[in-house]
């Protein structure tokens, strides 16, 4: 389309060139048609060779529009300066394929920027703390995955000793979310680093909606949905849990709710990227001193007060803030900053979820969730197995299953419940 506006300028400018006898008084002068060929070859992403056809084409019209002129009647120049004032148009185009192949080495550096691995960047999904999640494909098996590319800086690499100590905690957390088998863990296909230092996880690529956004765009879920979930969050948990890891980031938007084959409600819990292995060397695994990537509304009191011996009751008291959110759509502790908020979670006794609700709540659903936010972690379910059965204990008003969880995608989604 570019290179056809170029040619469409180079007629303009010669039909106005040779449109009257005092227009062709001054046709020896240099066209604009000369500028016109070089700006475009500047701005318009094409092959050298498709550019020098194109320009040739432009710079030719000024020597055309003068021969249908002198069919027209009108006296023109002779043939010798019709030539050599079409010099500096041909002379353009020449000198346009430079900028045309300059262009072109560009886009073919970029394009290779987009590749990670055997995978090729397709669309950015979203943006976050963390970095950037792209849509992307593999090459040669046509599989769709998730990429995450994660800032050095934000895992407390400031140096090139701290980007090479970051880069062990990476490649030890990456093996270690690799290993975890629960099918409601994200499968992790692979992982690296690029050339300008960042890392990047390849996932596999869900379908469905976040717990946050599934909040905000349909309301809180009821009470026997809600321990459908929680289940299925604690499955994934108790996996990494016996296995001596800590999420340390649970939070609505690390759990996805998306159809998986014939199941729908079906529960992937997502970034392992601050998984912390508790058997593994202190100073490979603890982040940075004097920061933090935990989420407020979220971290656990023994985060917040620096503790150095951080368990998996810490994500047992995420989930429970989870499992608050997801029952009443409002976070545990409202706060206009984060510092008031990570007080609270300190100091503050929670509200139980039935008093903030008005759906209705079990009185051992509420129990189970004031239990998981104890601030005392000894007083917590000591880890996600036993959240697991507490939870499988609480009696549901209605209990959800399978039917109900289509009926609800096929009202709310029904994109995502087509044929497979």
């Amino acid at each position: 389309a570019g290179l056809v506006l170029m040619c469409l300028n180079g007629v303009l400018i010669a039909a106005l060139n040779t449109w009257s006898q005092q227009s062709l008084m001054q046709f020896t002068i240099p066209s604009w048609t000369a500028i016109v060929i070089l700006v475009f070859s500047m701005i318009v992403p094409a092959a050298p060779r498709k550019m020098l056809f194109a320009a040739l084409a432009a710079a030719s019209m000024d020597s055309l529009a003068c021969w249908i002129a002198n069919l027209r009647g009108l006296q023109t120049p002779s043939a010798g300066l019709v030539l050599i004032a079409a010099i500096p148009n041909f002379a353009c185009a020449l000198i346009a394929t430079l900028p045309a192949r300059l262009l072109q080495g560009v886009g073919h550096r970029l394009r290779e920027a987009r590749d990670l691995g055997s995978y090729q960047l397709i669309e950015r999904l979203g943006e976050g703390g963390m970095g950037e999640v792209w849509r992307a494909e593999h090459r040669l098996l046509a599989r769709k995955a998730a990429i995450k590319l994660v800032r050095p800086e934000v895992l407390g690499a400031t140096n090139d000793a701290a980007a090479r100590l970051v880069l062990r905690r990476f490649e030890r957390e990456a093996q270690a979310t690799a290993a975890l088998s629960s099918p409601h863990t994200i499968n992790l296909y692979d992982f690296g680093i690029t050339d300008e230092g960042t890392f990047y996880y390849v996932m596999e690529l869900l379908e469905g909606r976040d717990l946050a956004t599934l909040v905000k765009e349909f309301g809180p879920v009821a009470s026997d949905r809600a321990i459908f979930l929680l289940r299925q969050v604690c499955h994934s948990l108790a996996d990494a849990h016996v296995r001596g890891l800590v999420h340390r980031d649970i939070k609505p938007a690390n759990i996805y709710l998306c159809r998986m084959g014939l199941e729908y409600d079906f529960v992937k819990v997502l970034d392992f990227g601050l998984v912390k292995d508790r058997g593994a060397d202190q100073q490979l695994t603890m982040t940075a001193a004097n920061t933090t990537t935990d989420t407020p509304a979220y971290m656990a009191p023994e985060i917040i007060l620096g503790e150095s011996d951080i368990d998996c009751r810490a994500d047992v008291y995420s989930l429970g803030c989870v499992a608050y959110y997801l029952l009443t759509g409002q976070l545990v502790f409202e706060a206009d900053t984060a510092i008031k908020m990570m007080l609270q979670h300190v100091q503050a006794a929670p509200v139980a979820p039935s008093l903030r609700s008005e759906l209705e709540i079990s009185p051992e659903l509420d129990d189970l969730v004031l239990a998981c936010l104890e601030k005392d972690p000894n007083k917590r379910p000591q880890n996600a197995e036993e959240l697991f059965r507490r939870a499988c204990q609480c009696k549901s008003l209605d209990p959800w299953d399978q039917d109900k969880a289509r009926g609800w995608w096929e009202r709310h989604l029904p994109e995502l419940t087509g044929p497979l």
